[in-house]
């Protein structure tokens, strides 16, 4: 029976959605799983990352995402030493147009850990320790932000967060490791539709694009976000259309037509299947001053949905 580790015993009493938690040694721990999702760094020392039954071998430079459902445990210790930045994804808000238009984004927070076993970790983001230590050093800005507190630190707590994610991002896009590279040309069709979801795509193209047939591209596709490419993309689309509700004076049909609808009464369709009310009435309650996130469906990426 694996233990769950609870936000309340690892987050702040004002319940900032992130922390740091360095492990120096790391030292014998059971099979867990998190209310929360984390980036490891593993600094010096070895190791094996345990996911049931199958284990790999971690050395310094290795960079990791655990989402919160995702059982796991460390095994054969050898002065392993990590640390841990802990976030919770449904608090923060991280789907940013910026970082969905980086395909390392999407691979090393979606593919990789969904692709882990497939792949036997040889995909994970390994980091040079010149590259390593400049992003531990945003690591322990980050930290000086979050004991001291002082007033302004959740805005610069939450921005050097974002470097680090970006940070590691271009670096994942940057590796020419075959088993990244395979995961980078299958997140490169992601932003490309994350970035223009208005245009129209064709499976095919998308499937050339990624370098699979299209049976294996919706198969790996839907195991890295949990939808088929077609309904990833409606959602995009309608997520991009409840934005231009709340902020333009538009007509609800040249909405439509701008996000990529054909078709309005489709569009009322899909918008009133996934926000549950018309296009028309989502404006009304919007006028009425009632409050919507900015991006009503973030990218499954940061939603501990591995």
């Amino acid at each position: 029976m694996s233990r769950i580790l609870k936000s309340r015993e690892w987050f702040t009493a004002d319940a900032f959605p992130i922390a740091v938690e360095r492990r120096e040694p790391q030292s014998p721990f059971p099979p867990h799983s998190h209310e929360f999702s984390e980036i490891v760094f593993i600094v010096g020392g070895k190791g094996r990352h345990v996911i049931q039954r199958e284990s790999w071998p971690l050395t310094a430079g290795d960079v990791f995402v655990i989402g919160g459902s995702q059982v796991h445990a460390y095994r054969k210790l050898e002065n392993l030493r990590l640390v841990n930045l802990l976030f919770q994804p449904e608090k923060l808000r991280l789907g940013k147009p910026e970082l969905a238009s980086l395909p390392g984004y999407h691979a090393l927070f979606a593919l990789e850990p969904a692709w882990r076993r497939r792949h036997q970790f040889q995909s994970r983001l390994h980091l040079s320790p010149k590259d390593l230590d400049g992003v531990l050093a945003l690591v322990e800005q980050l930290e000086g932000e979050l004991r001291q507190r002082s007033p302004g630190f959740g805005f610069m707590a939450t921005a050097l967060f974002m470097q680090i994610i970006g940070r590691l991002s271009r670096l994942y896009g940057q590796s020419h490791n075959p088993s990244t590279q395979h995961l980078l040309r299958l997140a490169q069709t992601i932003s490309q539709m994350e970035t223009k979801p208005q245009e129209s795509v064709k499976l095919n193209d998308l499937a050339r694009q990624a370098g699979m047939s299209p049976r294996s591209f919706i198969r790996a596709f839907r195991a890295a976000t949990g939808l088929s490419p077609i309904a990833y993309l409606i959602q995009l689309r309608i997520s991009r259309a409840a934005l231009l509700l709340r902020t333009s004076t538009e007509p609800v049909t040249e909405i439509a037509f701008r996000v990529g609808f054909n078709e309005s009464n489709y569009f009322t369709r899909q918008f009133v299947k996934l926000i549950g009310c018309s296009p028309r009435r989502y404006r009304q309650r919007q006028t009425a001053d009632e409050k919507f996130p900015d991006r009503l469906f973030p990218p499954p990426i940061l939603t501990g949905r591995f």
